[in-house]
């Protein structure tokens, strides 16, 4: 047994004290020594036993830090830079939320300052490892879904849901913060992807977040269409991932942690219309009873134990194991982010 690793969560918004300090207070490899934020009243109001608590807007400003191997970074994307490089030097490990860095070049200072350093930076790129993505890799694996034929992410926003406050602060707004997760996701399944074209459609109401973004991308080896589809100005707030096989089609609702796999319907008829309808709704209903409880109960952790988990690994030297939340794996997503804005053609301008 090795002992657990001390670790500090810095930034105590909404992801930092729902996802990362749950997360890292219920996992027996970890001790959470304590935590941070710039606003006084967000510490003061955090309800953990047994931590230390911090304010400052740099390491060096935490009176816990030096007692620490690592800490969790979950700020606003602008802070990232700043506090992962200056913890590198400190000799920390690192995880981060995503978006990993606000450009390319910050992203690549960042993972030269863990190779300088030799530490372990990782990224928060959770939702491939959530108990629905498992049953699609167990299906893939069977061949349960015969042959891909295409994989589509998709997204549905309705803008009054609860939302950052900083997100129209960032490229192309919410796209650039919520985007990272169905990018990984493609990418999970096909391998490191191409941007072949991207496609933006301005809001209809001035706002920094588009309307609508789509692109399409190709990976080495995938004969098949790979698409991702964004709307920002839904009146539902759903996304979806979806791979559409020969023999079936699996579909994975994110939000409520659920996969289905519908069977090839043939012909479409009546008798093949009915039988999708049955298995949709019992599998539906039956997933939404065991995501359910966890999701009430506050419990249910979309795939955050397994990625804090192989973030040990990779202290412990395992980066195999620690590979898909690597500083490179961010960078690769960071950079597929900047192309689809950088090469984007808008419509509706």
């Amino acid at each position: 047994m090795t002992a657990p690793i001390r670790i500090g969560v810095i930034g105590l918004g909404w992801v930092g004290t729902a996802r990362h300090i749950p997360t890292l207070s219920a996992l027996p490899g970890f001790e959470l020594v304590g935590i941070a934020d710039r606003k006084s009243e967000r510490v003061n109001a955090a309800r953990i036993k047994g931590v230390r608590r911090a304010t400052g807007t740099k390491l060096a400003e935490i009176g816990w830090i030096d007692e620490v191997e690592a800490i969790s970074v979950a700020t606003a994307p602008f802070a990232h830079r700043d506090l992962v490089c200056e913890a590198l030097e400190r000799g920390l490990h690192v995880i981060t939320e995503k978006p990993f860095a606000m450009n390319v070049a910050e992203g690549q200072e960042m993972v030269a300052s863990a190779d300088r350093a030799q530490r372990m930076l990782g990224v928060v790129h959770n939702f491939q490892f959530a108990r629905s993505m498992h049953r699609l890799r167990a299906d893939l694996a069977s061949g349960r879904l015969g042959k891909i034929c295409g994989l589509r992410a998709i997204q549905l926003g309705n803008p009054a849901r609860r939302l950052p406050s900083w997100y129209q602060d960032l490229p192309l707004g919410l796209f650039y913060d919520e985007s990272p997760h169905l990018l990984y996701l493609l990418g999970s399944v096909a391998g490191p992807l191409e941007l072949a074209k991207s496609v933006v459609a301005k809001s209809r109401h001035g706002s920094t977040t588009p309307a609508q973004v789509d692109a399409w991308f190709t990976a080495k080896g995938a004969d098949y269409p790979i698409t991702m589809s964004c709307n920002f100005e839904s009146s539902l707030s759903e996304w979806y991932f979806t791979v559409h096989g020969e023999k079936a089609v699996a579909i994975v609702d994110v939000f409520r942690d659920i996969y289905l796999r519908l069977p090839n319907d043939g012909a479409h008829g009546t008798r093949e219309v009915i039988t999708s309808s049955l298995a949709t709704t019992a599998q539906h209903w039956w997933q939404h009873l065991a995501s359910g409880v966890p999701h009430l109960t506050g419990k249910l952790r979309y795939g955050n134990d397994h990625v804090f988990n192989r973030f040990a690994a990779g202290i412990r030297g395992e980066r195999e194991i620690a590979a898909p939340v690597s500083a490179a794996a961010a960078l690769r997503t960071l950079s597929l982010q900047h192309m689809i804005i950088n090469r984007r053609e808008e419509i509706y301008a």
